[in-house]
């Protein structure tokens, strides 16, 4: 491997990653830079950012940058008397004893933390899941992301699994020769932003992609040996086509029979086009309480063989998850147990609920929003008239945080 400079002893980290990768601390390898559509009206991830392509050798600099962190942490670790294990003690003493490298003037020392901790968890969870960054990994060409992808298998030869996000199209204008070549080379799962299979959301949403479009790339997918993650936003249809949305999504992903479905409900988030024109009067958000009544269509109308997942704090029903179809009815079973519960209940619930998922980001909620939940439960523990529009600006509020 190449002498690694000190101003450039870093790799690039992108903004996001799917949640089961974060449970699974998998090393954050960034592939390509932001999104190569980013027109959708839900996202804000990656506005006001330009796609690029990374060269194969900035890759490959950025992975021997991981093995140089990985080889120095293992050695503090290995040092310290703690059966190997990377703590935060060695950590601080990696960082305390390069100073040539985290020093003052060597730069970039905010990212540079975020490496460390990275790689720490890592080699902690047994340095066997990296996720490809950013937004569509299969958008490269084929050459190029096999030869990531072996070098990664070179360098790190513990490493059992490789994901990555991936466009519908992008599966879709991938041969089946690409597609076996890619699976052969170690990238074993992707993640597809489905979102919807109903036309007319997609179009409205600007996602670039039809339903039929959906169902191609994903068999593809599929057929080539991928396991498939595909992601599904109950709400993104509005009031107007709520029932639509649930019903053709169901039956887009019955075609394509992923291995996961993961529901990521609706939340309008800040910077992004459809805040801007649900402000405006033009999109109409669902309650919260129809958007569970929504799931319930969608799961009634699943004939398929994936695991339903709910794993991001955007649910409101954490509980409803399973294999299908054998699990089909015990999730149907949640849902009509919460909405026949007495409106006080629900609301208590919902309050609760979204008050636990921005504590589990922030710690605290602050005066302010301290102020909005406690008179949303003392509206609700009178059984005032007010209580659900008190119910519903506390829970806006907390949302706007975690979002």
């Amino acid at each position: 491997m190449n002498e690694i400079a000190p101003q450039s002893f870093f790799y690039e980290m992108g903004p996001i990653r799917p949640p089961s990768e974060g449970q699974d601390h998998s090393l954050l390898l960034r592939t390509t830079r932001n999104c190569p559509w980013n027109r959708c009206q839900f996202c804000s991830t990656y506005q006001g950012h330009k796609f690029s392509f990374r060269k194969v050798p900035e890759i490959k600099g950025d992975l021997e940058v991981v093995k140089a962190i990985y080889d120095k942490l293992l050695d503090a670790a290995q040092n310290s008397g703690l059966g190997g294990r990377v703590t935060q003690d060695a950590l601080r003493r990696v960082w305390a004893i390069n100073p040539e490298l985290y020093g003052e003037n060597a730069g970039n020392n905010t990212l540079k933390w975020q490496n460390l901790t990275n790689v720490a968890n890592w080699i902690n969870s047994g340095a066997r899941t990296v996720f490809l960054q950013d937004a569509d990994a299969l958008v490269m060409r084929t050459p190029d992301l096999v030869a990531v992808l072996n070098y990664l298998k070179e360098v790190f030869p513990t490493v059992e699994r490789v994901t990555a996000y991936a466009r519908s199209k992008s599966c879709a204008r991938k041969s089946m020769e690409e597609l076996a070549q890619i699976r052969a080379a170690g990238l074993v799962r992707l993640h597809v932003g489905l979102e919807s299979g109903c036309d007319e959301v997609l179009a409205w949403m600007k996602k670039g992609v039809t339903a039929r479009e959906h169902v191609e790339g994903g068999k593809k997918a599929v057929a080539a040996g991928f396991s498939l993650s595909e992601y599904v936003m109950p709400g993104l249809g509005g009031k107007a086509l709520s029932r639509k949305h649930a019903l053709d999504s169901a039956q887009v992903l019955n075609e394509i029979n992923p291995d996961f479905i993961r529901l990521r409900s609706l939340a309008l988030r800040r910077g992004s086009p459809l805040l801007d024109r649900w402000e405006k009067g033009e999109f109409d958000e669902l309650p919260e309480d129809q958007v569970v009544e929504e799931i319930g269509w969608f799961v009634e109308n699943l004939q398929c063989n994936a695991y339903l997942a709910s794993d991001q704090m955007s649910n409101l029903l954490w509980e409803v998850e399973g294999r299908l179809p054998q699990d089909k009815e015990k999730m149907l079973s949640l849902i009509r147990d919460y909405l026949t519960k007495p409106l006080g209940e629900r609301l208590t619930f919902r309050r609760h609920r979204r008050r636990r998922s921005f504590l589990a980001v922030y710690g605290i909620l602050g005066p302010e929003l301290e102020e909005l939940v406690q008179a949303a439960e003392e509206a609700i523990r009178q059984d005032r008239a007010d209580a659900a529009a008190r119910t519903d600006a506390a829970i806006a509020a907390l949302k706007k945080g975690f979002v």
